[in-house]
C-alpha cells in the first residue's frame, strides 16, 4: 500500500468525483453532482451540475464557485474521467502548475477520499428523498435534492470528522460558522484573541498527526493480507477478467485471468502498463497491480530440452485377427472380420 502526499495546508490537494443519474432538480434540471474535497481538512464542496457538461462547462463552474475563494490546487486527485483528460484541462493545469493525478483503471481506493464523501452525501440526501423526489413545506415552496446541498455541505463542515478529530471547519478556517441551534444555546465560549492563532496551529498539528496514525493503521490492516510481487518491465502476467465486458462467450464461464500479456512500463509502484492484444485494445493497458499477476511456466516450458518418459504400450499378441468389424452393444462383445457371430469361450464372437 502506497502512501499518497499528505498536504501541509487546506485546498492544497483535492479530490474530484461525481455523483451520476440522479433525478433532475433546480431550476435547470441538475442530474449530476460535482463533488470536490479537500484532503486537509475534509472540507466538501457539492455543485450541481449538468451529465452533459463539457470540459469548458467544467472549468467555469469550479473557476466561478470554488477557485475564487480557495485558490489555485496544487494537486488534483481524481478518475480518468473525460472532462478531466481533455486538451483543454491538460493545457489549462500547464498554464496554472497545477497536478493532475488520475486514479488507475479499477482502483478506487486512490480516489477514496471523494468515494466515501459521495456515500456520506447519498445517506443524508435520501433521508430527506425517501418518501419522494421533492417535497413542499409549510409555505408551499417546493424542495428537492438541489436546494438540500447548502444545508448538507454546512452541516458536514461542522461535523467532527472521526479521521483527524476535529470539523473541517475549524481545519480550514480556525473557527464553526454559526448553525440555527446555536442561538438557542446561553453558555457558547468564544476564544480569546490573543489564543486564537495557538488554538489554531494545535489544532492543525494535532489533526496532521490523526492523519499518520490512520494511514499508519490502513497501511498495515492492508499488508496483513496482500503482497505485491515486484514485477519488472518484459516480465509475462495475466490480467484479471473481472472488469472485462467486451469477452465472448458465458460471463458465468469466462477464465478468471487472461493473457498472457508482456509488462511494457511501471507507473509508480501499484500500476503497471501491459502490451494488450489486438481483441483488448480498445481497454486502458494500465491496470493496478490488484489485478494482474506473474505467470508461471510450466515444467515442459521451463524445460523444452527435457527428455520425456515414453508411454508404455503392451504388446498384443498376434491372433490371426487383422481388424475389428465393428463393437455390439450385448455385452460388450467384439464381431471380427471374417467369422461367424457365434461366441467362443473367450468372450468373442470368434470360433
Amino acid at each position: 500500500m502506497m502512501k499518497i502526499q499528505e498536504p501541509s495546508r487546506p485546498w492544497e490537494i483535492v479530490h474530484m468525483d461525481w455523483v451520476t443519474r440522479l433525478p433532475p432538480g433546480g431550476d435547470r434540471s441538475f442530474n449530476d453532482c460535482l463533488v470536490i474535497a479537500d484532503r486537509f481538512s475534509k472540507t466538501p464542496i457539492f455543485l450541481p451540475c449538468q451529465k452533459d457538461d463539457i470540459a469548458m462547462d467544467t472549468a467555469l463552474l469550479i473557476w466561478n464557485r470554488v477557485v475564487s475563494w480557495t485558490g489555485i490546487f496544487t494537486n488534483i486527485i481524481s478518475d480518468r474521467v473525460p472532462k478531466l483528460t481533455s486538451a483543454l484541462w491538460t493545457d489549462l493545469h500547464q498554464l496554472f502548475g497545477t497536478k493532475l493525478c488520475f486514479a488507475t483503471a479499477y482502483h478506487p481506493q486512490t480516489d477514496g477520499l471523494a468515494e466515501r464523501m459521495i456515500q456520506t452525501l447519498e445517506a443524508m440526501v435520501r433521508r430527506f428523498c425517501a418518501y419522494g423526489l421533492e417535497f413542499q413545506d409549510c409555505d408551499g415552496f417546493t424542495h428537492d435534492w438541489c436546494t438540500l446541498l447548502p444545508a448538507l455541505e454546512l452541516e458536514y463542515k461542522t461535523s467532527i470528522h472521526a479521521n483527524t478529530i476535529q470539523t473541517p471547519a475549524i481545519l480550514e478556517k480556525g473557527w464553526n460558522p454559526k448553525l440555527p441551534q446555536d442561538f438557542l444555546r446561553k453558555d457558547e465560549i468564544h476564544p480569546t484573541a490573543a489564543s486564537f492563532k495557538g488554538i489554531l496551529d494545535r489544532a492543525r498539528k494535532h489533526a496532521v498527526r490523526c492523519m499518520e496514525d490512520s494511514f499508519a493503521y490502513a497501511k498495515d490492516t492492508w499488508d496483513k493480507s496482500h503482497t505485491t510481487p515486484d514485477f519488472k518491465v518484459g516480465d509475462l502476467v495475466l490480467v484479471s477478467t473481472t472488469n472485462f465486458n467486451n469477452i465472448k462467450g458465458c460471463k458465468k464461464l469466462k477464465d478468471s485471468f487472461a493473457g498472457l500479456f508482456v509488462i511494457k512500463a511501471r507507473h509508480g509502484e501499484n500500476a503497471v502498463e501491459v502490451e494488450l492484444s489486438e481483441e483488448l485494445s480498445k481497454k486502458h493497458p494500465t491496470f493496478p497491480v490488484s489485478l494482474i499477476k506473474p505467470y508461471k511456466y510450466s515444467d515442459a516450458e521451463k524445460f523444452p530440452l527435457r527428455n520425456k518418459v515414453p508411454q508404455v504400450i503392451p504388446p498384443i499378441e498376434s491372433s490371426g485377427i487383422k481388424n475389428i468389424t465393428k463393437f455390439l452393444k450385448e455385452r460388450n462383445k467384439s464381431l471380427y472380420h471374417g467369422y461367424p457371430s457365434e461366441p467362443n469361450q473367450q468372450g468373442g464372437f470368434i470360433q
